[in-house]
């Protein structure tokens, strides 16, 4: 995932594009995640402002936000922006700095592939925020997901860290190093393959899941 950080009450970035965090999540054509630079002197927190100055966030990242408006096909929505989710996008939004993926539709579910592989059931939000956003990108990239997936199999996440000063204050690129960002993707294999089908369907279960207690409802007052 997602992440807005994610739906968040963000303007629209590039493209009119959106994050499954939060932001338009409108289609959009499809763009490489952009690599980071492998030396980077920055340390989290100023390569973050650098981050959300690029995309217009703010100078919080829409932290503040009461109420996060996402647009999902043209029709815009407004979720609470609930202190669960902003613990999950302060971190959500260092992994697009040390990862390299874009904040359009599909760069959101590539995270969300690559956050899910690497283990974010600490962070409720994250999950669930990365499980939709995982079962949009199927649909729309598959073979994408797929190599995010394993790419996230084979490095690690900053959920487990506190959150503070200490990591903020990191080199980005020696950050990037010590989760294995750094490393030469590697094929997806069978086990890659069935973690990430396995995962995609629970997304899309959940994702389905407000559309069959719709028609519940509808059956049972009909």
């Amino acid at each position: 995932m997602a992440p807005a950080a994610k739906p968040s009450a963000r303007p629209a970035n590039e493209g009119g594009a959106g994050r499954a965090y939060g932001d338009p999540m409108t289609t959009t054509a499809l763009t490489a995640p952009t690599a980071p630079t492998a030396d980077d002197p920055r340390n989290l927190r100023d390569a973050r402002a650098a981050y959300w100055a690029e995309h217009g966030f703010g100078a919080d990242g829409g932290e503040a936000l009461r109420w996060v408006p996402v647009e999902v096909l043209g029709l815009t929505l407004y979720l609470p922006n609930t202190d669960a989710r902003r613990r999950a996008v302060r971190v959500h939004d260092l992994h697009h700095v040390v990862t390299g993926y874009r904040t359009d539709l599909t760069g959101e579910a590539e995270i969300a592939a690559w956050e899910l592989a690497t283990g974010c059931a600490r962070m409720p939000a994250a999950l669930v925020l990365n499980l939709l956003a995982l079962a949009v990108g199927m649909l729309r990239a598959p073979r994408r997901m797929l190599a995010a997936w394993a790419r996230g199999r084979r490095s690690a996440n900053l959920y487990g860290v506190p959150y503070g000063d200490a990591l903020l204050g990191r080199r980005t690129d020696e950050v990037r190093r010590e989760l294995g960002l750094d490393r030469p993707a590697a094929p997806a294999g069978a086990a890659d393959v069935a973690g990430l089908a396995i995962t995609a369907l629970l997304g899309g279960l959940l994702l389905a899941l407000p559309l069959v207690l719709l028609v519940v409802l509808v059956v049972a007052v009909a």
